[in-house]
């Protein structure tokens, strides 16, 4: 072989390990996921079952990947197929093949962050979570509406609501629902500290009844200032008997959140929830109560009021009285300024 053929030779192989390692780079290192004109994440769900055309077809039809040829050629060298794990992924823009297909075969989850509060309604408590985790809303909706799962809990189907108290927590998309649970109920005994099951113990109640009362104060007021004050009024009235008449616990038992106004017709609502007609604590909390508004009840303010209405200037804080008659006069001052701003319902 002639010296001017071995330098081609030697020319044309290196120009071909030069075009290999351009293209291997390029199939390893080049970002090809989320690389257009979207700057967002992807969220990538991969359920149970799933299989590897699942997952193709899951990122053709979002347009996530740039060229799928080697996106396919390096899953195969990576033998990602036959490794396909379920889970929730997060996809950054501008990732690469290499990157992406290390994450998706180690199953590198991301958790998702779960939040709740401003909640009513037990129902609204399951679609938040349920729509969030893989075992979705039916479920959650039939372990927290069967004696025997919320039993296990301390609880029954109305007061297991107070095991969720309220805050962001991250969970694994597919978290099995008894380990959800089970979590929950870890971070409830960590919320009630001993100072706190003493502070109830003290005022004579139990952690739900505390939570029931907190969940009122809530609806009551949204002024953390003015909480233990609000706290201090219906304790008062238990410890003397009377009922608690709180308008929140009326519009919980009508279910009807637009009212602003509380007539005679909710108060005539039979409901167990009628505090007007009932004496004592509703069976349940009528909101998912926070926790300023559960150390409201557990710090309240030791006082004489017995009566609050709210003030004439909508500011969201309330006059306190100490006799009926100071708090007729104060609802009167507020009945006018309802009709001033024509507010009959």
């Amino acid at each position: 072989m002639s010296r001017n053929i071995k330098i081609g030779l030697f020319i044309f192989v290196c120009v071909l390990a030069a075009s290999f390692s351009f293209y291997a780079w390029q199939v390893f290192k080049t970002p090809n996921l989320q690389v257009g004109e979207n700057d967002q994440a992807f969220e990538l769900y991969i359920p149970r079952g799933a299989t590897y055309q699942t997952v193709l077809d899951t990122i053709k039809k979002h347009d996530v990947v740039h060229d799928e040829l080697s996106f396919r050629f390096l899953a195969k060298l990576m033998k990602y197929p036959q490794s396909v794990k379920y889970g929730r992924y997060v996809i950054q823009p501008k990732t690469g093949n290499y990157a992406a297909l290390v994450k998706l075969r180690s199953g590198d989850q991301d958790p998702v962050k779960l939040t709740f509060n401003s909640i009513r309604l037990k129902d609204d408590l399951i679609r938040r979570i349920g729509s969030k985790l893989e075992f979705g809303t039916d479920t959650l909706a039939d372990l927290l509406n069967d004696p025997a799962v919320t039993q296990q809990y301390g609880f029954d189907t109305t007061t297991i609501v107070c095991m969720f108290i309220p805050d962001t927590y991250e969970f694994f998309w597919t978290v099995k629902p008894k380990d959800f649970l089970d979590r929950m109920a870890k971070e409830y005994k960590g919320f009630w500290t001993e100072e706190r099951k003493r502070k109830a113990a003290a005022l004579g109640l139990s952690q739900t009844q505390v939570q029931i009362l907190a969940s009122i104060v809530e609806g009551e007021t949204k002024k953390n200032d003015e909480k233990p004050r609000v706290a201090g009024v219906y304790l008062n009235r238990l410890k003397r008997g009377m009922r608690l008449e709180a308008d929140p616990t009326l519009i919980f038992a009508a279910r009807d959140f637009t009212i602003r106004r509380v007539l005679n017709v909710h108060k005539a609502i039979d409901s167990p929830y009628n505090t007007y007609r009932y004496a004592g604590l509703p069976p349940g909390p009528i909101y998912l109560p926070q926790e300023s508004s559960i150390d409201a009840v557990l710090n309240a303010e030791n006082h004489d009021y017995l009566y609050f209405v709210a003030k004439e200037d909508f500011s969201g804080y309330h006059n306190f009285a100490r006799t009926y008659a100071e708090h007729l006069a104060n609802a009167r001052l507020y009945q006018r300024a309802l009709n001033q701003r024509k507010i009959m319902k």
